[in-house]
């Protein structure tokens, strides 16, 4: 059967639906079609934030010999940045400038290691004489402490047996973790250098990958946060070197005074582990002391020693600190005990040397986020307020933000 003609200018008739032309399922109009959301119980979210966490001190842990040089490498960096921004301005090359700068560093830990050495070299001649008489005292403490408690001595032939035996048993376990201490300087040696160089030299390339992870309207926002991290990094490191120059002479003054042998190398060395805040002056100051009691016998000069080195971290706490560093790396004390065990833990001296400036850090990108503002503000100092605050996000505009206002078009 010929289908029949549609005339022209009608209007087309549609064939009426059936069950082969009808859409199925259709929802009906008084529906909400709303895509249905999966809810989280709190339990289930601080469980996968849990595990979040603990894989990432796991990967932390496992990959501290990679991570340990980039991240002394980064501060270091921060630390050298100035330096290397004012041979540039002076008409030297990037890589010139960058040259200048380690030259400048190895040379000063060149001279540090000279002066260390020369010391260290003394000391070794007069340990057989200290050993002589460590043992000495340790007869005469045994024979007081049988005649008072009835405590039965240990010969010193028995002791020095006693003590091979353990050193043979153990020497293997010596050997390869020295073996591994020292390989670890070696890599960390080489490594951090390079790490440095590139971190300076393609300083502008790291900065506009940054910048593709921001939108154009947050990206004032984002410099100043980074020009505050440089602030508070350089601030650190600067201030602890020149408290570690104040400390060293005044602990040099007061072990001369004493009349210590060695006393300055005992009061560089004390200063150098004032690097670790709270816990290396202590070490610093009982090894000096043992010595000199060793050596003269005298608990009062040990004492003194002690008395030393307690003052001038007293002065170091309450006056050259806040002097030198003023609040600009705001991190209150508990908090800072907190992350020294937890960076101890993690890699040990290392990540206790580290974990201060890495909260300091961290405080000052908490603070640049609302949403993490009050973790910034748990950490910081109780001193700290809304002005000290504000007078750090005003403060004159840095690398970063300088370098930005050239490279922006107009």
């Amino acid at each position: 059967m010929q289908p029949t003609a549609t005339p022209k200018g009608a209007p087309r008739v549609m064939p009426p639906p059936n069950n082969l032309n009808t859409p199925h399922n259709l929802p009906s109009p008084m529906q909400h079609h709303a895509p249905a959301s999966v809810k989280q119980s709190g339990a289930a979210h601080y469980t996968f934030v849990l595990i979040g966490l603990s894989l990432l001190v796991y990967v932390l842990h496992k990959l501290d010999g990679i991570l340990l040089p980039i991240l002394f490498a980064a501060l270091l960096s921060v630390l050298l940045l100035p330096i290397v921004t004012r041979f540039e301005r002076w008409k030297f090359s990037r890589i010139w400038a960058i040259i200048f700068a380690l030259l400048i560093v190895i040379a000063a830990l060149v001279g540090m290691f000279y002066l260390f050495g020369s010391q260290i070299v003394s000391l070794r001649d007069e340990l057989p004489k200290l050993q002589e008489r460590a043992v000495e005292y340790f007869d005469m403490a045994q024979q007081w402490a049988s005649h008072k408690f009835g405590y039965q001595p240990v010969s010193k032939d028995e002791l020095i047996d006693s003590g091979m035996e353990s050193f043979k048993s153990s020497a293997g376990g010596y050997l390869g973790s020295t073996l591994s201490t020292t390989a670890g300087v070696l890599s960390v040696t080489t490594l951090v250098p390079i790490y440095i160089f590139c971190f300076l030299y393609y300083r502008d390339h790291m900065r506009q990958f940054l910048f593709r992870f921001v939108k154009p309207d947050n990206r004032t926002s984002v410099l100043h946060t980074m020009d505050n991290i440089q602030v508070v990094v350089q601030a650190y490191i600067q201030g602890l070197l020149t408290v570690i120059v104040i400390v060293s002479v005044l602990n040099s003054i007061g072990l001369l005074l004493l009349g210590v042998k060695f006393a300055v190398f005992f009061a560089i060395f004390a200063s150098v582990l004032a690097i670790i805040p709270y816990i290396g002056i202590l070490v610093g100051s009982a090894i000096p002391a043992l010595v000199t009691l060793v050596d003269t016998g005298s608990p009062t000069k040990a004492l003194g020693v002690v008395g030393v080195f307690m003052f001038v971290q007293f002065l170091e706490g309450n006056f050259i600190t806040p002097m030198v560093t003023g609040s600009k790396v705001s991190i209150n004390p508990m908090a800072a005990i907190i992350v020294l065990i937890l960076g101890g833990e993690l890699w040990g001296t290392p990540g206790m040397i580290l974990s201060i400036p890495l909260v300091a850090v961290l405080k000052v990108v908490f603070d640049a986020n609302r949403s993490t503002e009050p973790w910034g503000f748990l950490l910081g100092d109780v001193s700290d307020g809304e002005e000290l605050k504000s007078s750090k996000t005003t403060a004159k505009e840095g690398f970063f933000m300088r370098t930005w206002h050239k490279l922006r078009p107009a």
